[in-house]
């Protein structure tokens, strides 16, 4: 019979190898000898977590800290939950006190950082990316969050940007360029192509959202599609992108190498990349590149500052063409039309009446991720509100001190707080009803939006751009230019307002864009799925053709 530390051990061991069901019961046993196990009960609240279960999570790792005050993973983790709870005031302080028992804790400040970008203090997030790389000096997945939140910055430009994602490229990938070898494809230019796309979110994520219109409309006799998921909780989504794949690989949990060795073996033409520097991004997959074609797609319109990626898909707008492509590691190839294919998330309701109409005001609106929101963005949104009397602004962020500190930047331009609103995360019914709320929504700077500003539009609220200085600052010239509304879109903050301005001003204009504007996505390439398919396939043939003629 096994003492409880070596049925610990034997558990964890489970745990650690991805073997979650053994692991839990376990964990379980273990508790049911001693109700006061706080280390198998923090496990338990791990196994919640990974599954999707946060209350239960949150219960356990509660559970675990009264038996154990002082268990600093139980704090950490406790704080992850909270994050993805939207509890952000919470989770930081669970972090600074998982610091304050383990102040070389370089997950910690990792973990700190992120919830700092969602109240979008970005500063603040920065600084505990840079303490967890002074603890963690190769702790790749910092240096990935850290390059994700510089996109965020309006201090970083193009070129900046570049250097320092061929600095990951240099500590991270280039070490790893002696595992390539030379790829035995089947050099026909013209056969069926192997097509292998790799994300972590293959789920109820945007990511999976905008690839789907794609899954779902490829050409199965031109391109058989694998797709190497690597997905925490499984869902209906997941579901839907397991259907449309010819061959799918479930690589959660296994290492990169190996990863790549099963890339390798089913002899993908063309992998593609869908998470950059995201969270949880298998970019040390394609440093050994796997496949003689690499892509990096949808994510976000940047770089991945891999050597080891070829290609990187853009578009017209996104990219303009003669515009300097040195800040890109990957070479550009520009979609005809759109970088995007739009399908709502699940039913919407009809587009109301203008709602100033009835409320007699004008109400701006952004619901796009708060960490979005950055200082400027909001300075001129200020400015807005006291340019446009007894106008409103409707923010979605979760609870908590940003919240204050937005009511206290409106209170020093002399706004009142009855003139600002802040709705939580919803339902997607909910949400899109939110826009019935909403005349005129306004794109954040200098990160625009992509699937709010396409949500928005479908719901018939235009949406006043600013054409930034990066790819993912024009993603609202995109779209909008795919619908024919170039017009909407700003290239400086005194366009910007005025444009917001002059809409506002003018309620038959705003009336009749609303009672139009899903018609207009119905009609654009925005919504097209077989054609936006077409054209990613003939980007894919002409990336092969080049490959075949090395």
């Amino acid at each position: 019979m096994a003492t409880i530390p070596e049925a610990l051990a034997i558990a964890i061991q489970h745990h650690q190898a991805g073997r979650l069901q053994a692991a839990e019961q376990i964990y379980r046993q273990i508790v049911k000898v001693d109700p006061n196990q706080a280390d198998a009960i923090h496990l338990l609240g791990v196994i919640a977590y990974q599954a999707g279960n946060l209350d239960e999570a949150v219960a356990s790792y509660r559970r675990a800290l009264e038996l154990k005050p002082d268990h600093a993973k139980a704090h950490n983790n406790l704080g992850v939950a909270f994050t993805r709870q939207g509890k952000l005031d919470e989770a930081v302080a669970c972090y600074r006190r998982a610091l304050e028992l383990k102040p070389d804790n370089a997950e910690a400040y990792s973990n700190m950082g992120a919830a700092f970008t969602e109240q979008g203090s970005l500063d603040e997030a920065v600084a505990c990316c840079h303490r967890a790389l002074e603890l963690k000096p190769d702790y790749a997945e910092v240096h990935s969050n850290r390059l994700y939140m510089l996109n965020f910055s309006a201090d970083h430009d193009a070129r900046s940007l570049h250097e320092e994602h061929r600095r990951w490229n240099e500590i991270f990938a280039e070490p790893l360029a002696k595992s390539i070898r030379r790829h035995g494809n089947d050099a026909t230019p013209n056969r069926r192509l192997r097509v292998g796309y790799v994300s972590p979110n293959f789920c109820n994520h945007v990511v999976a959202l905008f690839l789907l219109p794609l899954l779902e409309s490829h050409d199965h006799g031109r391109i058989e599609v694998f797709c190497y998921a690597s997905i925490h909780a499984p869902d209906e989504i997941t579901e839907r992108c397991r259907a449309r794949a010819d061959v799918w690989r479930d690589v959660r949990g296994l290492p990169d190498e190996q990863v790549a060795e099963i890339i390798r073996q089913d002899q993908v033409d063309i992998l593609v990349d869908l998470t950059m520097h995201m969270a949880d991004n298998r970019l040390l997959v394609f440093a050994r590149k796997p496949a003689p074609v690499q892509v990096t797609y949808l994510a976000y319109c940047g770089t991945t500052g891999l050597s080891a990626i070829d290609y990187r898909l853009t578009d017209p707008y996104l990219d303009p063409p003669g515009e300097d492509e040195s800040s890109y590691c990957e070479q550009s190839v520009r979609l005809p039309e759109t970088y995007w294919c739009y399908r709502p998330a699940g039913e919407t309701p009809p587009v109301n009446a203008l709602p100033a109409l009835e409320a007699g005001h004008v109400t701006f609106g952004s619901l796009n991720n708060f960490c979005k929101v950055s200082p400027p963005a909001l300075a001129a949104w200020s400015r807005l509100l006291q340019a446009v009397p007894g106008s409103t602004l409707l923010l979605h962020a979760q609870a908590g001190s940003h919240r204050d500190r937005v009511r206290a930047l409106l209170a020093e331009q002399g706004l009142s707080a009855q003139r600002l609103a802040f709705v939580d995360s919803l339902p997607a019914a909910e949400y899109y009803s939110l826009y019935g709320r909403i005349d005129v929504a306004l794109d954040p700077f200098p990160y625009g939006g992509g699937t709010t500003t396409c949500d928005a539009l479908w719901m018939g609220v235009p949406v006043v751009s600013l054409a930034g200085q990066t790819a993912v600052g024009r993603g609202g010239l995109s779209i909008l230019s795919n619908l024919g509304l170039p017009e909407l879109v700003a290239h400086d903050a005194e366009q910007y307002l005025r444009i917001a301005e002059e809409l506002a001003g003018d309620l038959a204009r705003l009336a009749g864009l609303r009672a139009t504007l899903r018609q207009r996505m119905q009609n654009s390439p925005l919504t097209d799925a077989p054609r936006f398919a077409g054209n990613v396939e003939a980007a894919y043939r002409q990336m092969w053709r080049r490959w075949c003629l090395r």
